[in-house]
């Protein structure tokens, strides 16, 4: 059964509608909030679910969610008014088969007789995190992204700075939450996601990987609701002029991971800067598929394609290199 989507569509004079997706063919407008965020604070005010709520705001237009897709309609599946109130971070060596790619990194600046620290976090990530429920578990590695600027949607152009070594994907599942009231944190839903990364600056040493993930990312147009599907199969292509370079299956739900997404909530939403209430958070759950790995090159015009099931829709983004940009501190 497929599960239910919310979207953000904008039509092109600027006019902002919800969108609720069940299944092949059946997505309908809705009626009320023009934003996630606004149906998502109503929910929680009302202790309803957005499903619920989304099902009670309906209405009998109906919409082609791939025309709308193609003519750029849709928004990333989360946005605030106030981009400094959405944090992006994430963690790694979260996905079985995750410390192959990063242990090559790391292995040429190690002894080939040590084990690497990243292979040391990933074994034991593998051996507590799952833990039983009400348990603590393993905390994996932990990076933070930037905030709500750093989003881009579905189908607009994934800009990397001028001083970047390398551009390259990571596609990956992202969790979406609000902080309510209270300070509770709610998940609303998870989204497909190219995480987006400096493998180069990375390798260089590994202490710089902080500096590797200060890079935009590409969120999807589809805000999945409910617990995600333990088993999650995708591509991940690279196109350069038209012609597939690169492209590779990737896997990613609980049952392809070395934790569960409740343990990597569990120890980012246990420091009490994370849980300010109206703050939104985009939190990346990792990746095991990088084409960095195969030794695969970006360059500017290249589209990362990545696409997986239960999701209808696909990220597609275009790799540009950003215009460099005076930053001198001048003194007062």
């Amino acid at each position: 059964m497929t599960q239910a989507r919310l979207l953000q569509h904008r039509s092109p004079s600027g006019e902002r509608r919800l969108v609720l997706a069940e299944g092949e063919g059946d997505a309908h407008f809705l009626s009320g909030a023009g934003s996630v965020l606004e149906l998502a604070q109503e929910a929680t005010a009302q202790g309803s679910t957005l499903l619920a709520l989304a099902r009670q705001r309906r209405s009998s237009e109906s919409v082609d969610i791939g025309a709308e897709y193609e003519a750029g309609n849709f928004l990333p599946a989360i946005d605030h008014p106030d981009s400094a109130r959405i944090h992006l971070t994430g963690t790694g060596l979260t996905h079985l088969g995750s410390a192959e790619g990063r242990d090559k990194m790391h292995r040429a600046m190690a002894d080939a007789a040590m084990q690497t620290d990243s292979m040391r976090m990933f074994l034991e990530g593998l051996e507590g995190g799952k833990p039983a429920a009400g348990e603590e578990g393993q905390q994996p590695e932990w990076f933070y992204k930037g905030d709500g600027q750093s989003i881009v949607g579905p189908r607009d152009p994934l800009p990397s700075p001028h001083f970047a070594r390398d551009g390259g994907e990571e596609p990956e599942l992202a969790g979406i939450y609000l902080i309510g009231p209270d300070g509770t944190p709610f998940r609303l839903g998870v989204v497909l996601a190219n995480e987006f990364s400096d493998h180069v600056t990375e390798r260089h040493n590994y202490l710089w990987l902080a500096h590797s993930k200060l890079r935009p990312a590409a969120l999807g147009a589809e805000l999945l609701l409910g617990d995600p599907p333990a088993d999650i199969r995708g591509t991940s292509r690279i196109v350069r002029d038209g012609e597939c370079l690169w492209e590779k299956p990737f896997l990613t739900g609980e049952d392809n991971m070395s934790h569960t997404i409740a343990n990597l909530e569990a120890h980012h939403f246990k420091y009490a800067g994370f849980r300010r209430p109206g703050d939104v958070h985009v939190h990346f759950f990792g990746t095991a598929t990088l084409s960095f790995a195969d030794g695969i090159e970006t360059k500017e015009g290249d589209v990362f394609e990545i696409s997986a099931a239960p999701f209808a829709l696909p990220l597609r983004n275009t790799l540009e290199i950003a215009p460099s940009q005076k930053h001198e501190v001048q003194v007062l």
